[in-house]
């Protein structure tokens, strides 16, 4: 199994590329320095139809496969990361939707965050209950035809923008995770929210304390039954994790270009940077580490594409999102070390790099949570074979048989949307930073 990409998602990719740079990218900086939501780089995504990739097609999206999805996630982070996961975080927020939900809700919700009419989010974290969520205080009861939720919840990315948020409240607090019960709640509903987190990186993405003071929330809004929320939670998260991987690489991508253009113009010793080879060595491995945590996210990709036939995703997710965050902050961090006191300012972006990636190695679970979802696949062979085995299968079937991800006829059709970019492209003769290739 190997997972070269197809034509299709080549010509993605490379539509992507030339959107970034012209759309994206240059917003990013300025956001970043002020805090503020990336509105135009937003605007422009939802011009490309982005947001539909994300939505089946029986509700008016474009059914993309996980693979293209990951692409479009890479590809924005390298950019600016916090518009990559302005558009992640409203597929994470309508997963429980898409797979539990009442088709009444699916139909009135769906469609709308495909053509990027509304956004969601998803509130599972507490400030006493994030990796431990079974602590949560977040409080639903019954009462008649609603819910009456009262309680707070904290690092909501998209807090106060969103339309729509995902939330986890207990129903039975004496059941721990049995308790949990998960609700669709709009914002017009009585939601408030606190003053958005001063923070370290993904500045333009906004997130802050979302509270529920009595905010009643009809029954239909439920999704799933009583006490099936935390099994959805983790459904959830296994299937989105990968993403945060591509995020993760996305940003990594855009350190290793950046170094390798700069090492060609700085001088030292008489000559160029580029040609020193100790500096020259730390590229190579920030080129190789990047390149191995892409294939590990397709992976766990096409292990979602294929339905993870041998229950592998769990491991597959967490292994890819620890992997590729963990490479993405050593890879930022070696592009500040090879500008030298130039990347350690602001009139240079690696230093803005470094500060987006530290963030993937935390939320939608910590890479110490993921080690304990590794580790507990590791020590158990009962529920899947032996992860090194299939790691062995995959690395040798890899070179004996070219695995193409299918994507659907729906995203075909959005070639009129994107045929104008590759033209541009095409007639200013304008290149993509040059990458190591997948082949």
């Amino acid at each position: 199994m190997s997972f070269d990409l197809n034509t299709e998602q080549r010509a993605f990719r490379d539509v992507m590329r030339g959107f970034v740079d012209e759309k994206v990218a240059p917003h990013a900086a300025q956001h970043d320095r002020d805090q503020t939501f990336p509105q135009e780089s937003f605007d422009a995504c939802v011009a490309m139809e982005l947001p539909s990739l994300q939505v089946p097609e029986a509700y008016g999206g474009a059914g993309a496969d996980m693979v293209t999805q990951a692409i479009m996630a890479e590809e924005l982070a390298r950019g600016c990361a916090s518009t990559s996961v302005t558009m992640l975080i409203s597929k994470l927020g309508m997963l429980p939707v898409m797979n539990f939900a009442s088709e009444e809700i699916k139909q009135s919700y769906l469609p709308r965050i495909a053509s990027g009419e509304i956004q969601a989010s998803y509130c599972l974290s507490e400030a006493d209950a994030g990796s431990d969520v079974a602590s949560m205080r977040c409080r639903a009861v019954r009462d008649g035809d609603d819910y009456v939720l009262n309680g707070s919840k904290y690092w909501i990315t998209n807090a106060g923008v969103s339309d729509t948020y995902t939330v986890f409240a207990t129903t039975d607090p004496s059941a721990r995770t049995h308790g949990i019960t998960c609700f669709l709640v709009e914002k017009e509903w009585g939601v408030e929210f606190a003053n958005h987190e001063d923070k370290m990186g993904l500045r333009a993405s906004p997130t802050g304390e979302v509270i529920f003071h009595d905010v009643r929330v009809p029954a239909t809004h439920r999704i799933g039954n009583e006490g099936e929320g935390f099994l959805i939670a983790m459904h959830t998260l296994d299937r989105s994790r990968p993403t945060i991987g591509a995020q993760a690489i996305g940003i990594a991508q855009a350190a290793v270009d950046y170094a390798g253009q700069y090492m060609k113009g700085r001088k030292a010793f008489g000559k160029p940077i580029a040609e020193l080879q100790g500096l020259r060595f730390m590229l190579a491995d920030m080129a190789i580490r990047t390149e191995a945590a892409r294939a590990l996210v397709y992976r766990a990709c096409a292990t979602i594409d294929a339905g993870d036939p041998d229950g592998a995703l769990s491991y597959l997710g967490a292994a890819a999102k620890s992997f590729a965050s963990d490479t993405a902050m050593s890879v930022t961090t070696d592009a500040v070390q090879l500008l030298g006191g130039y990347g350690f300012t602001k009139d240079f972006p690696v230093e803005r790099f470094m500060r987006d990636a530290k963030i993937t190695q935390i939320y939608e679970g910590t890479n110490q949570i993921q080690r304990v979802v590794i580790a507990n696949t590791c020590s158990s062979r009962s529920s899947w074979e032996n992860p090194l085995s299939t790691l062995a299968s995959f690395a040798i079937s890899s070179l004996l048989h070219p695995y193409l991800i299918p994507t659907s006829s729906l995203l075909r059709d959005r070639w009129a949307t994107w045929r104008p970019f590759v033209n541009d492209n095409q007639a200013s003769g304008r290149s993509a930073p040059s990458r190591v290739e997948t082949n």
